[in-house]
């Protein structure tokens, strides 16, 4: 945004990437790749959700060359997609076929293939552990060295693989509606932008992409009272999803033509959204609508914020600013706002002198 030319702008620029580089280096410690995939699992998983890119060793270096500031390393993480081919579209994901290692559910104690704590941090004391601060490559070897010695309860080992849905449970019983198939094309916004009104196909990509922070925000305000919802977690679950495309040779619609190319984990959540439906002669009944959040890694919060914007966006509720599509979608995109806001740093050397200038007229 060249608003006016500034004698040495080059050359100070030059010297502020410099100081940048410094900054990064002045303590003599250079970050390794592996290290921070190693030990900085939950923002890798953050910065591909966001940056909408899974690729690990990618995210890592994002974050290196951000110096851990996530809204930069999606910035560069997005930026680099932006130059990458797209050669294949993958088969349809069926998330049924997730190989589950956590899943949980709020709403029922006991639910078919039973729960699975997995790893998460919901269930430990948020204090300071500083026996980390002394710990070492060989502390971590000798570790895991003996977990992985420690016997296994084969009964609770079978549990984990493929595992049915709690809302296909659900749906036996009668308590939900069979959902209707949708083989329409799905938009794809990071090829096309958003319009308006949008398809769930393009509020659900915009929110699985969107900042971890402003989504869970503008979930906690639709329960809080800036929307009329409060959900319940259905079913929570983390693991990996198989990943197909068809045969580069010949096109077929054959699954068994299909290549097997890796896998992706992912959070995948349903909400469970109890409404008021009015039946014949007046009488009303408690049904329940689902509303739906996927994220690659395990990003549980984004996932359920993501579940509950997903039903308040679909009623669009227009008396809350929750339920206005433009409103959410617009604003909770990270390098938007961000970058938005950051311009604001820039010369506007010109617009403001006008301003100033007719102030002073004024005055006078």
């Amino acid at each position: 945004m060249g608003y006016v030319a500034v004698k040495g702008g080059t050359l100070a620029i030059e010297e502020s990437i410099k100081r940048l580089k410094y900054e990064r280096l002045k303590k003599g410690i250079v970050l390794d790749l592996k290290q921070i995939i190693a030990g900085m699992r939950g923002l890798i998983d953050q910065v591909m959700s966001e940056g909408s890119l899974y690729d690990e060793t990618l995210a890592a270096l994002a974050i290196k060359q951000a110096e851990g500031n996530p809204e930069e390393a999606v910035f560069l993480l997005r930026a680099y997609r932006s130059t990458l081919p797209r050669k294949h579209y993958s088969k349809t994901v069926y998330t049924k076929e997730m190989n589950v290692e956590r899943r949980i559910s709020a709403s029922f104690k006991d639910i078919p293939g039973g729960q699975i704590l997995g790893a998460a941090t919901d269930y430990t004391h948020r204090l300071l552990d500083f026996s980390l601060m002394e710990e070492t490559d060989e502390d971590a070897i000798h570790w895991l060295s003996n977990y992985e010695q420690e016997p296994i309860d084969e009964e609770d080992e079978t549990s984990i693989g493929k595992l049915p849905k709690v809302s296909d449970y659900l749906r036996k019983e009668g308590l939900f509606s069979e959902c209707t198939t949708d083989d329409r094309q799905p938009d794809d916004v990071t090829r096309k932008s958003l319009t308006f009104p949008t398809t769930r196909s393009q509020r659900l990509q915009v929110l699985t992409r969107g900042q971890t922070g402003a989504v869970t925000s503008l979930a906690y305000a639709v329960i809080r009272g800036y929307g009329s919802l409060h959900p319940t977690v259905g079913e929570l679950r983390v693991g990996y999803l198989p990943v197909y495309i068809d045969s580069p040779i010949q096109s077929s619609n054959e699954e068994d033509d299909a290549y097997y190319i890796g896998e992706i984990k992912a959070t995948e959540v349903e909400m469970l959204i109890p409404i008021t439906v009015e039946k014949a002669n007046g009488k009303k009944e408690i049904e329940f609508e689902i509303g739906y959040g996927l994220c690659f890694g395990q990003n549980e919060t984004k996932a359920i914020a993501m579940g509950i914007l997903d039903n308040s966006l679909e009623k669009g509720n227009k008396d809350y600013p929750t339920g206005d599509e433009e409103f959410v979608l617009y604003h909770i995109d990270s390098v938007e706002s961000t970058g938005f806001i950051s311009h604001l740093k820039l010369p506007h050397y010109v617009t403001f002198q006008s301003k100033l200038d007719v102030i002073r007229k004024t005055k006078k």
